[in-house]
């Protein structure tokens, strides 16, 4: 059987709340104790566990991250700004995929409290009511990565979406563009194709353009390609603005599938600047933003929570940028 700590409190002639102390470092015990300690625990082959050990201290030293999909082509970048700067801190962190349903998020959360994690960084493609009580249920120091929360009663880290519509619109309008569609799924209010597509109908309203919106079955490539295919047999866009870079990818093919041109027919922009949109020809202009960071920042902002350090605003905003690449390439387009 395993050692116990009473096995290493009995071997090294220390109590068991001695051997928490060397085990924990929470208080000052001699040099000469803390050597048997050690001795003992590597006679005995001891390994703390860390749930018994939570149970003493309430502190496990994991995090709990739920994402939608941890093969989405950006995850693993996320990720590892979260891995890093967790490690930085000393935590463990246990990386769960939910699939972007709600019910799984919420058991998830349920999950990552009987785990005894000290904190969870959460990711879903909306916040819901059920979500805001599985949280207050669950009490513990929660951050919102690539997740919005508009009432800000959770801390969150996040891009302005709507303002990156804007200014993609603005990409486009400048090389002259004026029939430009959005294409995203028809999903509920608070989601980022919601606030993306809110920020395209606010540009094109501020130029006095008709909005051509595109409602695909869903987020994925093929969903994406059925409905602009369909769409472009039926009425002529000059650009077209992608809730994602799969479904900008989507765009392009779908465009070569009916005879189009990009970006001499149809400009094509996506959204999140992962590697999908280097590895097309043309290569796709998308909105960068900070992957890497996402993660860091969001782990950052949970370790200040545990750690109760002054935090000076619930949400932060992190830059993005449009990244141009061939598929906005300037071309001479005739009067319309």
């Amino acid at each position: 059987m395993s050692a116990t700590i009473y096995d290493v409190a009995r071997e090294a002639g220390v109590s068991m709340a001695t051997v928490s102390r060397v085990l924990n470092d929470t208080a000052v015990v001699k040099e000469e104790t803390k050597k048997r300690v050690q001795e003992a625990i590597a006679k005995l082959s001891y390994r703390p566990n860390a749930v018994a050990r939570g149970l003493a201290s309430k502190k496990t030293k994991t995090i709990g991250v739920i994402v939608p999909d941890v093969s989405a082509a950006f995850m693993a970048e996320l990720v590892r700004g979260i891995e890093d700067v967790a490690r930085m801190y000393n935590y463990h962190i246990i990386l769960c995929n939910s699939d972007g349903s709600l019910q799984r998020e919420i058991d998830l959360v349920g999950t990552m409290w009987e785990k005894q994690v000290d904190g969870i960084i959460f990711m879903s493609t909306s916040l819901k009511t059920e979500h805001i009580e599985t949280f207050e249920e669950a009490q513990l120091p929660i951050v919102l990565c690539r997740t919005d929360d508009p009432e800000r009663r959770i801390p969150s880290v996040n891009i302005d979406n709507e303002r990156a519509a804007v200014d993609s619109v603005a990409v486009l309008a400048a090389k002259g563009c004026s029939r430009i569609a959005f294409v995203g799924a028809q999903n509920g209010e608070g989601t980022l194709t919601a606030k993306r597509r809110a920020g395209y109908q606010e540009a094109l309203a501020d130029r006095s353009l008709r909005p051509i919106l595109i409602d695909s079955a869903g987020e994925d490539y093929a969903s994406a390609l059925s409905a602009i295919r369909s769409h472009l047999k039926m009425e002529a866009v000059d650009s077209i603005l992608a809730a994602n870079d799969e479904i900008a990818v989507a765009a392009l093919h779908a465009c070569q599938d009916v005879g189009k041109r990009v970006p001499e027919d149809v400009m094509i922009i996506g959204f999140d600047n992962t590697k999908l949109t280097q590895l097309t020809r043309p290569e796709i202009t998308t909105v960068a933003q900070p992957m890497y960071d996402y993660g860091a920042v969001a782990m950052r902002f949970l370790t200040k929570l545990l750690q109760d350090e002054p935090i000076d605003t619930y949400s932060v905003i992190l830059p993005h940028q449009v990244m141009e690449r061939q598929s906005t390439k300037s071309i001479a387009r005739p009067e319309a």
